[in-house]
């Protein structure tokens, strides 16, 4: 704020620091943030993709939270009522695996503790982690509707999540069933199969020879995984297989085990892919459990859940899998069944969560049946009030999901997370699915198992606003959603269940816009992750930066649907342009101490600076408010950034200084008034970018209003556009510009006065130039200046030419002719040896046939940059020698 006596309170120096300290607390206490329900409001939604309570938030959360503070931060200067609203995710396997390896740190397991104390231990991480997120949320300068903070396990979050499962079991979208899953060993669990994630790895394929019963003869197979042969119910081949149409229902003899299994004919198998004989396994592999059910096979598990081996695995039990393949495959080579090893790398799954080698697994699990949910979202992409994917290109990426959907098993084995609403009848085994528990519930056990994060998180946008109870107030402002910001990794995770979830449950699409954004990946464009080593700590770089700097590099580095590289650099050079910002707003702030609001006024005449600036500020408007509007951050920012350095700070506050500190009053006064109102507009446009710097800078100029989160958002105005002014100034600053390019060029200061003459194409054109001789006496020094359509051309000046005008500097006083020619002599023999330099190395035979053909090309740019410089040198000389 201004201080009592009128003068500016900025510091001389600008830091983020001290400007950050404490604005955010003046925003939440001032309730800036809080959606306020005004009926003659147009009301905005986002809600927040609900971080996990695993740890603290990292770059990604960082870029993602700032787009929609982007989003919000304008709207709600719109006009609009905003909401934004927080929350945080329970995320089941993740918490709970954390929480799991602090008790083990203490020599403790979940078992010592038992299921109710576990919990409590849970609790107590997830309020320690929720403080973390709300802290760094802070530093972001995140506008979040508090007042309306959610978390996926809160009581009302709770009910909509019991309410969908028992409506989907109801309707047969919900079935228990035993089928072949993926399986995490480490963390004992189902995963779906988006948590899994695969990578390639060395690997084994083992070659073995099972004896056919009764007979000399053998039917070779393979495998990566020989452990699991200790269940094979079945060796399958092709029906159309001549190669073993006689050996079809014919038995084995599995080595080891001994049992006799019988040899099947099954469409599945792929003749030409290796031997045309598979082994099938149905408890431990999915294609076998489908060729398993087709012959009604026998299921062997042979794993315990903790991926050791069962007592299935006859001698191999206890051992784990790994160990138990090591073994097998010894015992193995010793029968002479495993005959050949082939190394090959292949696609191995692991847990998203534990890394673990993920396991094909049958057990008994909760599935939704997916192919009616995604047959209802894929129609509402047909629909006018489909989700629009931003950019569209992503909306294949989902439909193609969508349209190859499996079931989704959604019970894992945890204790953290929404406990499945099933009872087991103790004695009659009968099941009930309920809201409520049984009435006699001792005699009724509940379901071990809790639901799949996602699945709660898939209702977040309607189960935050009250849902399931239709008559709830959010539910009916602010549902649907207007906006979602999120990276193209969670499509399928996220994106597309809340899609099938809110079309089934409100019949409607949960966001109008998907905003996806890609990944940040370091300097290199390797993915950021603790293994390399490179991830950089958000709160690391708001340590040395600011949040302000942080936050505009984030927006401006990417276009939307790209990953973003982070460059320490990047980062440095936006707090160059916030210290531009600040430098260029304190001298306009020193420059109208004591004027204030009220003295605002830009009726009157005006110069041609004046002019130019608010028609430059009228396009700045449209061009950032549209593109904003379309998400295009990075081509907002560009516009912002090439209009507060280049021309407000640059040239229009370089020009203000000429009426600034003259004795003319009335140029005095509009020139204040244009600056405050240009400063108050472009603070308006800069904020939800840098939010910080703006507010602080927009408390200290002439203003209305309690804060600049609530101030109205510029529009441009017709009445400041100027058409005649844009292209004066062009012309202006073309000349100017061309002037000190010559001055660069012979090296003759600033400080040195010169001879400007300057031929114009009409009268009109003098007479412009005219009326703003005094930008140009200002800015080009001449100790002479001639405007003319018609002037006295030297024979040796340097020259240029602009819009409708000629300049002529002549050479003498310009330049010490003797001096410039030295120079000049001395820079010709520099350029004259590097081309012979170089010349001589591109006609060495050796150096060609040797060297690498990028280091050739790059000695031919040199020749060629070379020669180009010694052409012009020997022009000069020329010129002044003639």
């Amino acid at each position: 704020m201004m201080s009592e006596e009128g003068k500016t309170t900025m510091s001389s120096k600008y830091n983020p620091q001290e400007i950050e300290k404490d604005r955010y607390h003046f925003w939440v206490n001032g309730k800036f943030f809080e959606a306020t329900g005004d009926e003659d409001k147009e009301p905005f939604t986002i809600v927040i993709p609900p971080p996990n309570v695993t740890g603290k938030l990292h770059l990604g959360h960082a870029w993602d939270t700032t787009m929609q503070d982007t989003i919000s931060r304008m709207k709600r200067m719109q006009g609009f009522d905003v909401l934004w609203l927080p929350g945080m995710d329970h995320a089941g396997i993740a918490t709970q695996a954390k929480v799991e390896a602090k008790l083990k740190e203490q020599g403790k397991n979940r078992y010592d503790l038992g299921r109710e104390k576990f919990l409590d231990t849970v609790w107590d991480w997830k309020e320690e982690y929720a403080d973390f997120i709300r802290a760094q949320w802070e530093k972001l300068g995140l506008g979040l509707d508090y007042s309306r903070e959610r978390f996926t396990m809160d009581e009302g979050l709770s009910d909509a999540v019991r309410e969908v499962f028992v409506t989907l079991y109801k309707k047969n979208l919900i079935y228990r069933g035993e089928y072949i899953i993926n399986w995490d060993p480490n963390t004992k669990t189902a995963l779906s199969d988006i948590e899994v994630i695969y990578e390639e790895v060395q690997g084994k394929f083992y070659h073995m020879r099972y004896p056919i019963k009764d007979s000399a003869e053998t039917i070779e197979i393979a495998t990566t995984r020989p452990e699991t042969m200790l269940g094979d119910t079945a060796i399958a081949v092709h029906p159309s297989d001549n190669r073993y149409s006689h050996l079809i229902g014919k038995k084995v003899v599995l080595p080891i085990v001994g049992r006799e299994i019988e040899i099947v004919a099954d469409e599945y198998v792929d003749m030409e892919l290796g031997s045309g004989a598979v082994k099938i396994t149905p408890a431990h592999d999915p294609n076998d459990f489908e060729i398993g059910n087709r012959h009604d096979l026998e299921r062997v598990l042979v794993m315990h859940e903790d991926g050791s081996m069962n007592e299935n695995a006859g001698k191999y039990e206890g051992l784990d899998r790994f160990e138990c393949r090591k073994q097998i495959v010894k015992d193995l080579q010793d029968q002479g069944v495993l005959f050949n090893i082939e190394e090959r790398i292949h696609q191995v799954g692991h847990s998203e969560r534990s890394g673990a080698v993920v396991e094909p697994y049958l057990s008994t699990q909760w599935f939704v049946n997916m192919q009616p949910l995604a047959d209802e979202a894929i129609e509402l992409q047909q629909r006018d009030e489909k989700v629009n994917f931003v950019p569209n290109r992503f909306e294949r990426t989902y439909l193609h999901w969508m349209e190859n959907i499996r079931d989704w098993c959604i019970s894992r084995q945890l204790w953290w997370g929404h406990r499945i609403p099933a009872w087991y009848h103790k004695e009659t085994n009968e099941l009930y699915v309920g809201k409520e528990a049984p009435a006699d519930i001792e005699n009724w056990e509940q379901d071990n198992d809790v639901l799949d994060t996602w699945f709660s998180s898939a209702l977040w946008p309607f189960s935050t606003m009250g849902w399931p109870d239709l008559d709830a107030e959010d539910f009916k402002r602010h549902f649907p959603t207007d906006v979602l910001v999120t990276g193209y990794d969670i499509i399928f995770f996220w994106v597309a269940r809340m899609i099938f979830q809110s079309k089934e449950f409100t019949d409607q699409r949960p966001f109008k816009d998907v905003l996806i954004h890609g990944l940040i990946r370091d300097a290199d464009g390797l993915k950021m992750s603790k293994s390399l080593g490179n991830g950089v700590d958000p709160m690391d770089v708001i340590e040395q930066y600011g949040a302000d700097s942080l936050r505009y590099f984030l927006l401006t580095g990417s276009t939307p649907g790209q990953d973003l590289r982070f460059h320490w650099e990047k980062v440095e050079a936006t707090w160059n342009f916030a210290n531009k910002v600040w430098n260029a707003s304190r001298f306009s702030l020193m420059n109208m101490e004591g004027f204030t609001y009220e003295d605002v006024d830009l009726n009157g005449e005006k110069s041609l600076a004046d002019k130019w600036i608010l028609t430059r500020l009228n396009e700045t408007i449209e061009q950032v408010t549209k593109n904003t509007n379309k998400y295009e951050f990075g081509e907002a920012g560009r516009h912002l950034y090439n209009f507060i350095w280049d021309e407000l700070c640059d040239w229009y506050i370089e020009m203000a200084k000429l009426p600034l500190y003259g004795d003319d009053e009335s140029e005095k006064r509009m020139t204040q008034s244009v600056l405050a109102y240009v400063l108050d507009q472009t603070m308006r446009m800069l904020h939800p970018y840098m939010p910080f710097i703006t507010e602080e800078i927009w408390q200290q100029l002439p203003h209305q209003g309690d804060s600049i989160t609530v101030a109205a958002w510029p529009e441009a105005k017709s009445e400041f556009h100027n058409e005649t002014a844009s292209k004066e100034m062009k012309r202006l600053v073309s000349i100017i510009k061309s002037v000190r390019n010559i001055r660069a060029e012979v090296d003759t200061p600033m400080s040195k006065q010169i001879k400007l003459l300057i031929q114009a194409e009409n009268e009109a054109t003098v007479s412009e130039l005219e009326n703003n001789r005094n930008y140009l006496e200002r800015f080009c020094n001449p100790s002479e200046l001639k405007i003319s359509t018609k002037v006295d051309v030297p024979e040796k000046a340097m020259s240029a030419v602009v819009t409708g005008a000629e300049l002529f500097l002549p050479l003498e006083g310009l330049i010490d002719f003797d001096k410039e020619i030295k120079r000049l002599e001395k820079e010709l023999d520099k350029w004259t040896k590097e081309v012979v330099r170089v010349q001589k190395k591109l006609s060495n035979e050796g150096f060609l046939n040797k060297a690498p053909q990028a280091v050739v090309d790059e000695e031919k740019q040199k020749e060629q940059d070379y020669l180009e410089k010694q052409a012009k040198v020997k022009a000069r000389l020329n010129e002044l020698n003639s």
